[in-house]
């Protein structure tokens, strides 16, 4: 399995501090089954800017510990990178890191909003030859007051990352219950985990799986783990139309 969103390397971010700290996580990553983790530290953020020379430099010395501790784990360079205005211009400059050197690039929202210029950034992407995929929209303050805001990015051509935690109850029940609402409607593309630490912010991504599938919700298991091999692998994802028969409506009965 492989987890496309991950806050593991250390002291760079809001991640683990140490590398004693990220080793940990990897131990428990192997242990739930994950070979591969993308490391996404936060790019452009109004908190924390990780550029790519620090990722890849920390990426070649962990290759050499996790060999070292006999961790099954294969780590690729990613970035969350936060929305603005000249993000085609950053990737082009080699700025921005895709996720493991692919097509998709992990977009992060703002938390409380969606900019009325988020559909000109993904058009623009979209015609350079790269896929957002949103991070965490079940997280997002305006998706959660108006789901519908997601829909549009969506039909739009981005793609949509549910976390583990917000699945399996970390963030709250209404974080939760959203997270489902969003799956059921096929809003969402790609599952990770999202971890930072074991403590506050831990992976959970078996937790969050067990979830769905206690919901009977397999093909969606077994396509966000395809969806996440697919990512690595450089290859299209597997996509449902998303199934809002109409759209005011059926929010406003969910919501």
């Amino acid at each position: 399995m492989i987890d496309m969103h991950s806050h593991i390397l250390f002291g760079v971010d809001d991640g683990p501090k140490t590398i004693e700290d990220t080793l940990r996580i990897l131990e428990q990553a192997a242990q739930e089954g994950i070979t591969d983790m993308i490391a996404t530290p936060h790019a452009f953020s109004p908190h924390f800017h990780v550029p790519r020379t620090e990722i890849e430099g920390q990426i070649e010395l962990l290759k050499d510990v996790i060999e070292a501790a006999k961790i099954p784990v294969k780590l690729h360079t990613g970035q969350e990178v936060r929305l603005c205005d000249n993000l085609v211009e950053k990737l082009h400059m080699k700025e921005a890191l895709t996720l493991a050197n692919s097509r998709y690039l992990l977009l992060e929202l703002p938390t409380q909003s969606v900019p009325a210029y988020t559909v000109n950034i993904i058009q623009s992407l979209l015609g350079e030859g790269y896929i957002p995929i949103i991070a965490h929209p079940e997280r997002n303050r305006a998706i959660a007051e108006k789901p519908e805001r997601l829909e549009r990015l969506v039909r739009h051509g981005a793609l949509a990352q549910i976390t583990a935690g917000s699945v399996a109850g970390h963030f709250g029940k209404n974080v939760q219950k959203l997270s489902l609402q969003l799956i059921e409607a096929n809003l969402i593309h790609t599952y990770g985990s999202d971890v930072h630490n074991m403590t506050t912010r831990p992976a959970l991504f078996e937790k969050g799986l067990d979830y769905l599938e206690k919901k009977k919700l397999h093909n969606i298991v077994d396509i966000f783990l395809e969806n996440n091999d697919r990512i690595v692998q450089d290859e299209s994802l597997f996509l449902l139309e998303p199934k809002i028969p109409n759209s005011k409506k059926w929010w406003q009965l969910i919501g």
